[in-house]
């Protein structure tokens, strides 16, 4: 099973870190080594938020995401995204962007660095929705119930999550202005890029959330129609196809799923310059590190790990929610990417920890039943 599902992500290592090797000797494999590293421990929280949307799908298109998908998050989102925001930034075509680059390294990277705080605010009011989304729902599994029950009533008011965000967007922009105004408005425009940024990551969650949602539901009525398309089939003899029984619902959640993992990408891509400006080097390992977050995603779901570990994703959603808040935050301050990934990893860490406590006890207990008669997911 482990071979089977990481197999490609193994495969891809050794392709990449050869690749390291021809292309600048065995610094950059060291170089690889340690994007690679840096994007798994920044992206296991995607991981863990995707499974739980993969597992709404049939194992066709689970090998879709696992197939076509990493061709979109390592080329797309990984090599070709630094190259767009270096040619919008500088107002080049893409050719010329990449021949900057390839060429001029140091100054493909300060053009990224100018576009950090458009790429934070965007990304971070995406993912901030996401995470108060999450919060504000009343859920039978509660992790932190001190803080989950009260927080689920307060989401019974209509569009808070979207009031908090737009709060919290203002705010990032006048810490901006009054920064600008204070060092004689140098970037008095940095706040105006930060409040249409930040709008476009909210209008584009809405847009997405609002579509997926739709599709979600679609994707329920399809397979309760699929069912009964294979019920009537074993009693003819006839088949079913594979692209037939994924429904075209799935279709758009794998979309929604690529825009997911565009946003979680943010600080890998960004926190990647700290380590290097070589574009090739930055693809190979941040490529692997795709491949292994892609990998992680279809092992949780077919190991049905979420349901085992019911805290795992409370964990994530905190660890977005914190990834949101750290986005934001380095638009006016450096935050260092280590701590960026610790904080992640510790959230995820604990869910895990409360999830087996809570699975040691319902065995004490006599098992799931005793579990739930008494407080359903009480937490920590």
């Amino acid at each position: 099973m482990l071979l089977k599902t990481f197999g490609w992500s193994f495969v891809i290592t050794a392709i990449g870190l050869a690749l390291a090797v021809l292309y600048d000797g065995w610094t950059a494999l060291g170089v690889v080594a340690i994007l690679a590293v840096l994007e798994i421990s920044l992206s296991f929280d995607n991981a863990v938020v995707n499974a739980g949307i993969l597992k709404k799908m049939n194992a066709f298109w689970q090998k879709i995401f696992l197939t076509i998908g990493v061709l979109i998050a390592v080329f797309g989102m990984r090599l070709l995204f630094p190259v767009v925001i270096v040619a919008i930034s500088a107002k080049v075509g893409p050719i010329d962007a990449v021949d900057l680059a390839l060429n001029d390294a140091d100054r493909y990277q300060q053009l990224v660095t100018d576009a950090h705080p458009s790429i934070a605010a965007f990304g971070g009011m995406f993912l901030l929705m996401i995470f108060l989304d999450f919060i504000f729902e009343d859920r039978d599994i509660k992790w932190l119930a001190w803080l989950e029950r009260p927080l689920a009533k307060l989401g019974k008011i209509d569009m808070l999550s979207v009031c908090i965000a737009m709060i919290v967007l203002l705010v990032a922009a006048m810490t901006v202005a009054t920064h600008a105004h204070q060092h004689g408005g140098v970037h008095v425009d940095k706040a105006q890029t930060v409040l249409i940024s930040g709008i476009a990551g909210l209008i584009t969650y809405l847009v997405v959330g609002g579509l997926s949602g739709y599709f979600e539901n679609r994707l329920e009525e399809d397979e309760e129609r699929e069912h009964e398309a294979e019920e009537e089939a074993q009693r003819t003899g006839s088949t079913v196809s594979a692209v037939a029984m994924a429904g075209k619902a799935a279709f758009f959640m794998f979309l929604y799923l690529e825009v997911l993992d565009a946003s979680f990408s943010f600080d890998g891509v960004i926190g990647a310059f700290a380590i290097t400006n070589d574009i090739v080097l930055m693809a190979l390992g941040l490529g692997i590190g795709a491949m292994y977050v892609r990998s992680l995603t279809v092992y949780l779901v077919r190991q049905g790990t979420l349901d085992d570990y019911v805290y795992l994703e409370h964990g994530a959603h905190y660890a977005i929610g914190a990834l949101a808040v750290i986005l934001l935050v380095t638009i006016q301050y450096e935050i260092n990417e280590v701590i960026t990934g610790l904080v992640g990893v510790v959230l995820i860490a604990w869910s895990f920890w409360s999830s087996v406590r809570r699975n040691k006890r319902l065995e004490a207990e006599g098992g799931e039943g005793a579990g739930d008669r008494a407080e359903v997911g009480s937490g920590v």
